[in-house]
């Protein structure tokens, strides 16, 4: 006798067991009359009756295979696949758009800038005997920082 009640005990520890991870894993639209945690206190607390409730009135009933055997369903709501960011291709666009955009916007500021400066460098051969103290000089002077504003910003 001792044996049969041993092995009622066990099975009704892994029938607890096999609702809770039932109940801690099924999706949210799946869970009916309660919210999860209270699906889970009351499969804690009542081990017995908690997981036969939830089996039977706990958990949205999935349509399995008819009767007859090899019938085939018919899926009542497909959700579109998620995608990857690196697998879809409007990211990829995007991505690919934005990028010709920044180096276009990168040339023509390079462009601008090389513009800018054969213009200064056409002036001043113009014009040589101009000495050094006027407008910019030729060559920074010793223990000046770099001129960071004749340089383009990336």
């Amino acid at each position: 006798m001792l044996r049969l009640y041993v092995l009622l005990f066990v099975a009704q520890i892994v029938l607890a067991v096999c609702a809770l991870i039932s109940c801690l894993s099924a999706e949210e639209g799946e869970i009916r009359a309660l919210p999860r945690i209270g699906w889970a206190l009351i499969i804690l607390f009542f081990p017995l009756v908690g997981s036969i409730a939830w089996f039977l009135a706990g958990r949205e009933k999935k349509p399995g295979p008819a009767a007859g055997g090899g019938a085939r369903r018919t899926p009542t709501r497909e959700r579109p696949k998620p995608l990857a960011p690196d697998d879809d291709p409007e990211f990829l666009k995007s991505i690919a758009e934005r990028s010709r955009r920044d180096d276009q916007e990168l040339f023509r500021r390079w462009e601008e800038d090389l513009r800018r400066r054969e213009e200064d460098l056409r002036r001043r051969e113009v014009t040589p005997d101009e000495p050094p103290g006027r407008g910019e000089p030729l060559r920074p002077r010793e223990g000046d920082p770099p001129r960071e504003e004749d340089r383009p910003e990336v």
